[in-house]
């Protein structure tokens, strides 16, 4: 990844709070380019600003026309961890208090049928080549695929490079996901099959840190790429959506994996509390918290199984909340 060069009136403490971040083990690549848009914004309207004053912060977290209330949230928390450091520094500085802006109504998220699964996925086999993307048609079929079968988060998917895909022992690498977790993804014989003919097809000449499904001038394909091909499978499969920010949503494939595979589970008489650590490490959870929720949504969707859920786990299927908002 090229360095990112600051200029603004902050640029140093930018610079300096960015590789404290990364010394204590955090990737910090996702937050170093919100503070490059912050770092421009100060650069345009504040030139000479020496403190971090509230007049900035409150403008710079102002609510854009075009953005989801969760996006806004997250500008708002990475330039109150800016805010803290310079604090911490003797820099006088507004630190923008937690939770100020209000995260908006939670997405339920949506679980896609068997029926729907299959539609789906028989689009992505008709995807056809494109010269502006020559891999297109053969990267959609397996990658749309990986995601549901493997549980995946989008930006998982999207930036594996060749030498996190063994194809010998049908296994995922996952490095620095979210929060900067590894950890390492079994995948099916049918689909590490797949894999093996795909990349005979788009790595004849495998490079170790080539991106496993290579846009143009081997990059990764975009979120944008992804989610336009995503709308076109969706609608030829006959599932509606509602609208921009209603969903379905690519992630759901994630949570859909991970219902499908407790109800699985509760049908087969299997032992839940041993099985749900298993979930939580192949799904990368730091806390069984973030499992437990999917524990909510099987019942919801399954209520046949609801009775064996809450006997199993009555202290935590009623107040479940969960972390839905980790897509990228």
């Amino acid at each position: 990844m090229s360095e990112i060069i600051y200029e603004g009136p902050f640029k140093d403490h930018i610079y300096n709070h960015v590789e404290l971040k990364r010394s204590v083990g955090y990737k910090y690549d996702t937050d170093s380019h919100h503070l490059k848009r912050f770092d421009k914004f100060t650069l345009e309207k504040y030139p000479l600003a020496t403190e971090l004053t509230k007049e900035i912060v409150l403008n710079w977290c102002s609510k854009k026309s075009y953005e989801a209330q969760a996006n806004q949230c997250s500008r708002a928390s990475v330039i109150r961890q800016f805010g803290k450091y310079l604090d911490s520094i003797g820099v006088k500085a507004y630190i923008i208090p937690k939770g100020y802006f209000p995260k908006g109504e939670q997405y339920n998220p949506y679980i896609y049928t068997d029926v729907e699964l299959t539609n789906f996925f028989s689009k992505t086999e008709k995807c056809k080549f494109s010269y502006e993307c020559p891999n297109r048609h053969l990267i959609m079929p397996v990658f749309f695929r990986m995601i549901y079968m493997c549980g995946l988060r989008v930006s998982e998917a999207r930036l594996l490079k060749v030498n996190e895909v063994d194809l010998d022992n049908g296994i995922l690498t996952i490095n620095q996901s979210k929060k900067d977790n590894s950890r390492l993804v079994p995948m099916s014989a049918s689909l590490t099959e797949r894999c093996r003919i795909f990349s005979k097809l788009v790595h004849p000449y495998p490079k170790a840190e080539d991106y496993y499904f290579p846009a143009l001038d081997g990059r990764p394909m975009t979120v944008g790429n992804i989610y336009k091909n995503f709308r076109r499978f969706l609608w030829g499969a006959g599932i509606s959506h509602g609208g921009r920010g209603q969903g379905p949503r690519i992630h759901d494939f994630r949570h859909t994996f991970a219902v499908h595979r407790l109800k699985k589970w509760a049908e087969d008489e299997r032992d839940l509390t041993a099985y749900l650590p298993v979930l939580k490490a192949f799904l990368g959870h730091d806390s069984f918290h973030e499992t437990a929720y999917y524990l909510r949504l099987t019942a919801d969707v399954f209520p046949y199984i609801t009775l064996k859920l809450e006997t199993e786990f009555p202290s935590i299927i009623p107040e479940l909340e969960g972390d839905t908002n980790e897509t990228y």
